[in-house]
């Protein structure tokens, strides 16, 4: 006589039945309303009687929902936390590191954090728009507070989620108002651009940028697919320190893209991430978005202060949008609230205090830029010291110049996807597979190490 068998461990089986021995003839399967599945099993007795046992079986109503994919530059970082070699380096993430690789909190934001717990501010709820001294004083350091558009009114300024957030506002922006244009991003750009457009379902393509042969910039490929753009796109611009190749057009490049962009009619998009912080000047650093606006062109910037001020937690940023008149500013700025209105209600004060405090007091403001002007030093004489190495290492003759001619604190190194690899594999230098490294997050002590592991990986990896 056979006995019943449980279909799995952590079933609930109810039973209804007497005390004799069951023989099980058939069975069938069948979800319930709960999202249960109910296992109706029938059984025969010694004495011709049929009885049925159900068993339910608690099933997910998530089952149809995947594993995403690890991050391909925040997983970087749990691959590095999960080695135990000595020897290992984080050039993934793009985040300022001491000499000694250590997280750097700025002084000036310690003396803005002090004065903000001296003046016991409380911590009511902000605006949708976010702090007003800051929305000022952010739009004065990227146009210039002498700038006539600001004097006019002319500038719609939202606080975001730092340059992601508010990049994915004026994305949810182009998608309500401008559902039939698409957007322009470089080919390559930094990998959350993608993402933005996809969930905001904006359509994108990819204009040519980075030019394999010279490491360098593809002027001639870039300015062709932008005239080659339906008219009325958005395209998609890194303010400066291009991510990740950390190649800049020059000021002459920049004015022959407004040039083609003003004749589509395209509208310019700037996301400025590393604003003083890619060469340790603040206005150089925005010279290319004052230059179009000041032909005046209606353009959106989203802003960061995760780099230039060491904010990273904070995810404190803006989105501007520069209008033709003041009523197109109002009218903007109204809409750019009501999306922000169910996606966040209201930004974070803590940073956007810090950024006022510091911006807003000349004092606090010149220390911040003798500060900047030490990060930015500290990572071109990484920069110099890394090409020094290879230069003296590699005996084949290979010209390393490309890394600096790049700016700011990536270097787009050439090297393919297993090459990469081989980079981590064997040397424990996580950085992304695309080849960029963090300039940021190497040493001039760990210059000679890196330089070795770029040999062996280009040479010996096909």
């Amino acid at each position: 006589m056979a006995s019943i068998v449980l279909p799995l461990a952590s079933t609930s089986p109810s039973v209804v039945a007497d005390n004799r021995k069951l023989v099980r003839i058939g069975g069938s399967c069948m979800p319930n309303v709960r999202g249960e599945k109910r296992r109706d099993f029938s059984f025969k007795s010694r004495s011709s009687g049929r009885i049925t046992m159900a068993v339910a079986v608690n099933v997910s109503r998530f089952e149809g929902v995947t594993m995403a994919p690890p991050d391909p530059i925040l997983g970087v970082s749990e691959a590095f936390r999960a080695d135990t070699n000595d020897l290992k380096l984080n050039l993934g993430v793009g985040a300022y590191r001491t000499e000694e690789l250590q997280p750097y909190v700025l002084n000036v934001v310690k003396k803005a954090e002090k004065l903000m717990l001296e003046k016991g501010e409380n911590k009511e709820y902000l605006p949708i728009e976010g702090l007003a001294a800051f929305n000022k004083v952010t739009a004065e350091l990227l146009l210039g507070a002498g700038n006539p558009v600001l004097q006019q009114g002319r500038v719609a300024t939202v606080q975001g989620l730092s340059g992601t957030g508010s990049l994915r506002l004026a994305a949810a922006f182009i998608q309500r108002y401008f559902p039939d244009a698409k957007a322009l991003i470089s080919s390559p750009t930094w990998g959350n651009h993608k993402n933005i457009f996809n969930d905001a379902r904006v359509p994108w393509s990819e204009y040519r940028y980075y030019e394999p042969k010279t490491v360098g910039l593809d002027f001639d490929g870039m300015i062709s697919d932008i005239k080659a753009a339906p008219d009325g796109s958005f395209v998609v611009l890194h303010g400066c320190a291009h991510n990740p190749t950390g190649i800049d057009p020059t000021p002459e490049q920049w004015e022959k893209i407004a040039d083609v962009i003003q004749e589509k009619n395209h509208i310019p998009f700037f996301d400025v991430a590393y604003q003083g912080f890619a060469s340790g000047n603040l206005d150089e650093d925005a010279s290319s978005v004052r230059s179009f606006v000041s032909r005046g062109l209606e353009v959106l910037i989203a802003q960061s202060y995760s780099k230039n001020l060491g904010l990273y937690a904070e995810r404190i940023g803006a989105i501007n949008v520069v209008c033709s008149s003041s009523d197109a500013a109002a009218r903007v700025k109204s809409q750019l609230k009501r999306l922000a209105r169910p996606m966040y209600s209201n930004p974070p004060v803590h940073g956007a205090r810090i950024v006022a405090n510091v911006v807003g007091d000349p004092s606090l403001f010149n220390e911040w830029k003798e500060e900047m002007e030490l990060m930015a030093g500290r990572i071109k004489n990484v920069r110099q010291r890394l090409f020094d190495s290879l230069s003296q290492k590699d005996k084949s003759g290979k010209d390393w110049s490309f890394i600096l001619r790049q700016i700011g604190m990536f270097s787009f190194t050439g090297l393919n996807k297993a090459q990469s690899d081989n980079m981590t594999n064997k040397w424990h230098v996580y950085m992304t597979k695309d080849g960029r490294i963090s300039l940021a997050g190497l040493s001039l002590a760990k210059c000679e190490y890196l330089a070795d592991a770029i040999i062996d990986s280009y040479h010996n990896v096909s």
